[in-house]
């Protein structure tokens, strides 16, 4: 059942990961013909853009979001108990063991940062550690060594730079539609016009599609990541348990923001049900979440 679940996930993503690849390029094109009437002008320079801004991003998330969170790099002399968890959690995967960071908030969660298994750290609250019992607290450390080992911190950074990309494009094209608008229009006609139209709907559209295709993904991630877990500490239960606490806590966390939400294992902002919020969730239902974990267990 573990080995099913994962094959699907790794499937699911890897066909999200491609339409979101097709889709920059498709609207690089749309916009590059309304513009100067040749498809590939304004798509390859968006692509070197990209490519740019994706190095950048790379070079600079881990500090970065370490920093937002207001994470404080720990040893092992500070919390031993914790500190031997993760050691040896990272030993039965044959990796590397990730940097630890503690952040002061009574609100339980916790995150993995990082584009390198080599350099990368797991960031956990005060209030993990002091609402959840040990099992529980392996179970979302394994988690959290998951999404590092399938390189999930790197793959979550690429699609939030390809949506800040998609998002630059649409607001570069809607702010020079008026300066080359009409030339392009008087040049063919009706033929052009409803060009110009699809490109402003998704101009319009093409940030809200690629924002909610930036959600599945991390959505499938988080599900790889829990059946990944079940597998390394061979107990679903603990992570299960800990998906439960987490959660049923109703305190928000304060650290947390629409930048970072998707890196934590649950999602950090508390009380918003609404059909809106679910739709834009970076994370799955946790009853899903819990209820899959429990299925392997049979």
């Amino acid at each position: 059942m573990v080995y099913a679940q994962l094959t699907r996930n790794r499937i699911a993503t890897g066909v999200l990961i491609l339409a979101f690849l097709c889709f920059i390029v498709g609207i690089s094109m749309i916009f590059s013909e309304v513009q100067t009437g040749d498809p590939f002008l304004f798509a390859f320079p968006t692509l070197f853009f990209a490519l740019f801004y994706v190095l950048m991003s790379f070079a600079f998330s881990k500090s970065a979001v370490l920093m937002m969170s207001n994470a404080k790099k720990i040893e092992e002399q500070h919390s031993p108990e914790l500190f031997h968890a993760l050691e040896n959690l990272a030993i039965s995967r044959g990796m590397t063991m990730p940097l630890l960071y503690l952040i002061e908030d009574t609100a339980p969660n916790a995150f993995a940062t990082g584009i390198g298994k080599k350099h990368a750290a797991i960031a956990v609250t005060t209030g993990l550690l002091q609402k959840l019992e040990k099992a529980e607290i392996e179970g979302v450390l394994a988690h959290e060594l998951a999404h590092i080992q399938h390189e999930d911190t790197r793959l979550m950074t690429l699609v939030v730079v390809l949506v800040g990309v998609v998002t630059l494009l649409a607001d570069f094209f809607l702010r020079s539609m008026y300066f080359h608008g009409r030339g392009r229009s008087n040049r063919n006609g009706k033929g052009n016009a409803i060009l110009l139209v699809a490109g402003l709907l998704l101009a319009l559209l093409s940030p809200l599609i690629a924002q909610l295709l930036k959600l599945a993904i991390s959505r499938k991630r988080e599900f790889y990541a829990d059946a990944e877990a079940a597998l390394t500490t061979r107990y679903p239960e603990g992570l299960a348990s800990a998906l439960e606490k987490i959660s049923a806590d109703t305190e928000p966390l304060e650290v947390a923001n629409h930048a970072t939400a998707h890196l934590y294992i649950a999602n950090p902002f508390k009380g918003k049900t609404s059909f809106f919020h679910t739709m834009f969730s970076t994370h799955p239902d946790p009853q899903e979440r819990v209820k899959r974990l429990r299925t392997m267990m049979t």
